[in-house]
């Protein structure tokens, strides 16, 4: 399910509520870092038609005129969302840009958030962490505590390194939400003490705002895969949620 705008929707979000989309990868091509076997759009491979990113100046150009169509019409905007076909932060322009999306959203949706979802591999470069520093809602994404798990569950490029972008995470000091995908396949089951246990601590060291744990939702490129139930997700976070943390699950 590639999206073939920049801009794109607006859609309703299990997450954000009403959601206007932003691509900063190729309109009918996918490039990211993972290759997640649950994604939505697709296997990296079969996304490799296309390879041109957009410019900032495209991006604040169809931003633009898809706000002023939106107020233009009364549409109420929730979340300005950084989604799209891959890793945002891949864009070699995404500082530019979050700063020019923050100046558009000002004038024409000032009561939206701007939120970016990322699988925070680039949380560790100074300019990509100060970007998303700026948005509302910096949404980043940890599947598992071990890169064992990761590489059965994100297929990561290599260098990929769990502790490393822990520690990346740190630096928001807390100001961020963690997203966390649980499902379960033949060689992982994310409710399993192993994953489970482990990812608590992690979310505890990190100590998010809000944890935003879901499941599969749409096909997935992978077979075999099975969700989670609300229940048994409620269960799994029952702990940090006694604890006090924020907490929002999406069946």
């Amino acid at each position: 399910m590639l999206r073939e705008e920049t801009v794109f929707g607006p859609i309703f979000s299990r997450r954000l509520g009403t959601s206007l989309g932003i691509n900063l990868l190729p309109e009918k091509g996918k490039i990211c870092n993972f290759d997640c076997i649950y994604c939505e759009c697709g296997w990296n491979r079969d996304g490799r038609n296309d390879t041109k990113l957009p410019s900032a100046e495209k991006v604040r150009h169809d931003l633009s005129n898809m706000l002023q169509d939106l107020a233009g019409e009364g549409t109420k905007i929730d979340s300005i969302t950084f989604s799209g076909d891959g890793e945002p932060t891949l864009n070699p322009e995404f500082p530019q840009i979050i700063d020019d999306t923050l100046e558009l959203r000002d004038k024409f949706a000032p009561n939206a958030k701007v939120s970016v979802l990322s699988n925070a591999t680039r949380v560790h470069v100074p300019e990509i962490f100060e970007a998303l520093r700026k948005v509302d809602n910096p949404i980043m994404k940890i599947d598992a505590p071990t890169n064992e798990l990761v590489a059965k569950i994100n297929n990561p490029a290599p260098g990929y390194d769990v502790r490393r972008v822990v520690e990346a995470l740190k630096q928001f000091d807390g100001d961020f939400v963690l997203q966390w995908c649980l499902l379960r396949s033949p060689d992982f089951d994310s409710s399993s003490p192993e994953v489970a246990g482990p990812m608590l601590d992690i979310i505890r060291q990190l100590h998010p705002r809000e944890v935003m744990a879901y499941t599969i939702d749409r096909p997935t490129p992978a077979q075999n895969l099975s969700k989670l139930s609300p229940d048994e997700m409620h269960s799994i976070l029952q702990p940090l949620i006694d604890e006090g943390f924020q907490v929002q699950i999406k069946g």
